[in-house]
């Protein structure tokens, strides 16, 4: 259907919004409410209602409310003050009073749409961000029984990458269609309206599941990413869980890098497009070049939109980071700037996974380990393939003095993400958690194997160096130093003291030892 308004068309088949000939950008959220609004503008729908419709009945805040209210009426050129298309009844709730003209879509097509055309070489300029339909795994075995297994894996991936801030989904019902059918890829983009098709096989051996795994862009047909791993045959239902989070961890960041590089081509770019590049930033090398052309990309973001959630979050990862990973001179702003945006962005989406993850991160550094704990396992609920929450548990558990628990939770994120930009960190986490047990020897292992995965990141040579002075190598200690100054020259034993980690005293005697081992092998003093 679609709905014609002033010089607005609202298709809710293609969930497009258009002023005359342009299409008009608006977030999934923003569109259903609006889509609400419009369907029963006859009354007054109240705040339940529009809670119950379309965050299907989960508490929302009123700010985060409001927000959506106001996108909703800056997508169709009004606004709080004049109300001139959606009207706030104080205390009785909202109303769509615009005119209104209901329209077959195929009676009125907007200028340039390839939609029902015939024409295959283009997916619409509209297709959402962020949108992708998971086609049925094909099972290369022939197994019939194994069917169960291979289907289950693209629905519990579909489901899953539903979890994606801002994705757009297909649902199962409808990619199940495309089953055991030849397909042009570019057509099912055009005829869902997706950028992004993930097509994969299963394919199992006597004693070996082999599964591959192919990332298409939809509007040219180009390859974006392709996976392959095997895995001895072991639990099917195991199996099927560790598979379907390896993928929806890894297409995270995947998509979020092909929406990136449409936004590079922008030329007038909005705050999602600019929230993504800043994304795109962030999933590299966590440099501190790196993390600045971040938070710059955040920050413009921010200044068009002042309430996008997901840049207050990239944000506060940015200063968090900064901080933990002792990166500038000035921790404790850093943290403080950090809790103050994960405050807002919560306030706006209570169910952030990230948020919540980030927000552990500040507090289990800021002496409140057990609050930090409480965070991380929140963000796990919320997503339970956030492979950095599980990383960010690992670390947490060393500021509360149980670091024995650390290495359990390390390798649940390796399992998740073996080759995630992350594992250096998640490594030397480790690390960290056996000088606290007073295993040198294990931490230098440790150690070592977070510089080989990233040996370009400072903390780990000094830490590596405090190991090696503490087991009297000293020699190969003064090398991790001068490796370690050689990335960051300003580097000292005072910036690890620049935050109150923890009042812990098993933490105090572990982080003891590791200044004591610094300070023999030449750091700095500062």
């Amino acid at each position: 259907m679609r709905y014609l308004f002033e010089d607005f068309a609202f298709d809710t088949d293609r969930r497009e919004l258009h002023r005359g000939t342009e299409m008009v950008s608006i977030a999934p959220q923003v569109f259903d409410l609006l889509d609400y609004l419009i369907r029963n503008r006859e009354r007054v729908v109240s705040k339940d209602d529009l809670i119950s419709a379309v965050w299907n009945g989960r508490v929302v805040s009123d700010a985060a409310l409001t927000t959506r209210l106001n996108a909703a009426r800056s997508a169709i050129g009004d606004t709080g003050e004049k109300q001139r298309l959606i009207k706030t009844l104080p205390r009785k709730g909202f109303r769509f009073v615009g005119t209104v003209e209901e329209a077959e879509r195929s009676t009125v097509e907007p200028a340039g749409s390839a939609a029902h055309s015939g024409d295959t070489k283009h997916v619409p300029a509209s297709a959402p961000r962020l949108s992708i339909v998971v086609l049925p795994f094909a099972n290369l075995g022939g197994d019939i029984e194994q069917d169960y297994f291979v289907d289950g894996v693209t629905e519990n991936l579909t489901t899953d990458l539903s979890r994606i801030g801002g994705s757009f989904v297909i649902g199962r019902h409808t990619a199940f269609t495309y089953k055991n059918k030849a397909v042009d890829l570019k057509q099912i983009g055009r005829e869902l309206n997706v950028r992004y098709v993930l097509e994969g096989s299963v394919q199992r051996g006597s004693n070996q599941l082999r599964v591959n795994v192919q990332l298409i862009d939809a509007e040219t047909g180009s390859l974006l990413w392709a996976e392959r791993f095997e895995k001895p045959v072991a639990d099917l239902f195991d199996m099927q869980d560790e598979i379907v989070s390896r993928l929806a961890s890894t297409l995270n960041a995947q998509l979020i890098a092909a929406e990136a590089r449409r936004a590079e081509r922008s030329l007038h770019p909005d705050a999602m497009d600019l929230y993504f590049q800043g994304m795109a930033r962030w999933n590299k090398r966590w440099t501190p070049e790196h993390m600045a052309q971040a938070r710059s990309f955040f920050d413009r973001a921010l200044a068009l939109d002042s309430e996008n959630v997901e840049a207050l979050v990239g944000i506060a990862a940015v200063d968090a980071a900064s901080a933990t990973l002792l990166l500038v001179d000035d921790p404790r702003v850093r943290l403080l700037a950090a809790e103050k945006a994960l405050t807002k962005a919560l306030s706006l989406a209570p169910q952030h996974a990230l948020a919540h993850m980030f927000l552990g991160v500040v507090q289990f550094a800021t002496n409140r380990a057990a609050q930090g704990i409480a965070e991380c396992e929140h963000a796990l609920a919320l997503n339970r393939n956030l492979a950095d929450a599980h990383g960010s548990l690992g670390a947490a558990k060393i500021f509360a003095g149980r670091a024995a628990e650390t290495e359990a939770c390390i390798l649940e994120a390796l399992r998740l993400s073996p080759r995630d930009e992350g594992v250096h960190r998640w490594l030397s986490y480790v690390g960290g958690a056996k000088f606290q047990l007073g295993a040198d020897t294990e931490a230098v292992v440790w150690l070592r194997r977070s510089l080989k995965a990233n040996p370009n990141y400072p903390v780990a040579h000094f830490q590596l160096a405090a190991g090696l002075a503490l087991l009297g190598e000293l020699d190969e200690a003064r090398a991790a130093v001068k490796a370690g100054l050689a990335l960051d020259p300003t580097f000292t034993i005072r910036r690890t003291r620049g935050i109150s980690w923890s009042d812990n005293p098993t933490f105090r005697a572990g982080a003891k030892r590791v200044s004591k081992g610094m300070r023999m092998a030449g750091v700095p003093e500062g």
